[in-house]
């Protein structure tokens, strides 16, 4: 537990290995005892087919919840699930308290269909700024970790994002359009143009690990949940990346943002890209 007189940094420096230990736990025991496993019963739509939760979202949640909240007393936590619930408590993200951001199963539609491509993330912030972040992809066994000012890690091994190769088009992992609106696809349509290679998203978590390992361009997202987000762009910033919203402002996971925003491989590539975004936007 943090003592009265330890800032933020050294939690951090003391407990780190126990937030990873934390999510390791929480997918050994609610997320994969039921991948490939759920019932019928165990899987429920929220806004709608494409908008899927399941027990082992809610249980996983749960779980981090009770674990972070007493890692760290006096910190609350922001949790998918409990937010749906209740919107209300989405307001944490802007108090004076640290904020545990929890996605307990990002990537539920390729969780729910027996696919590898899901992840649980957990953020840690304080006033709007991300101090760090946690990654994990229990079907593959892959923990990215960062740390504001410390860098970012894969499985112990640092990442450099580094810039796109000169010459080729940018590939951009986009927003799925089963989670589009009109509008939202209308501003995401600069991306339709030479020089770039559009795709619908999966994880957003694992398109983010992806940016910091160099293996894709850049993200585009139109909505602001920072579940979906915080952990990732920590992750990016620290390997060398940048955010940036179509007014050229990085991206506040306190909301308020205009979008579509980006998340690129460096400052150069996240410039172009929003900057595509705002013609349009």
């Amino acid at each position: 537990m943090i003592e009265e007189t330890e800032t933020i940094d050294e939690f951090l420096a003391r407990h780190s290995a126990d937030v990873e230990d934390a999510v390791r736990k929480a997918a050994a025991a609610e997320i994969m005892p039921r991948f490939r496993r759920l019932a019928e019963h165990e899987v429920d739509q929220k806004n709608g087919p494409h908008d899927l939760v399941t027990d082992a979202d809610r249980l996983a949640e749960r779980f981090l919840t009770d674990t972070l909240g007493a890692l760290l007393p006096g910190s609350v936590v922001v949790g998918e699930e409990a937010v749906h619930a209740n919107p209300a408590t989405y307001e944490a993200i802007r108090g004076d308290a640290p904020v545990w951001i929890v996605d307990p199963v990002d990537g539920t539609r390729q969780f729910v269909r027996g696919e590898e491509g899901f992840c649980t993330m957990v953020a840690l912030a304080r006033h709007g700024v991300l101090l760090a972040s946690w990654i994990y992809a229990p079907a593959r066994d892959q923990l990215a970790t960062a740390v504001r000012g410390g860098g970012a890690f894969l499985d112990g091994e640092r990442l450099f994002a580094g810039p796109p190769a000169p010459g080729r088009d940018l590939e951009i992992a986009t927003s799925h359009p089963d989670y589009t609106t009109e509008e939202q696809k209308r501003a995401l349509l600069g991306l339709w143009t030479d020089g770039v290679t559009p795709r619908a998203c999966g994880s957003a978590g694992l398109e983010y690990l992806a940016v910091a390992r160099g293996e894709l361009d850049a993200t585009t997202f139109s909505w602001e949940a920072a579940w979906d987000h915080a952990a990732g762009l920590l992750l990016v910033e620290e390997a060398g990346g940048a955010h940036l919203t179509v007014t050229g402002e990085p991206f506040r996971i306190t909301g308020g943002n205009a979008l579509p925003f980006t998340t690129a491989r460096d400052a150069a590539t996240a410039r172009r890209v929003a900057g595509l975004l705002s013609d349009v936007a």
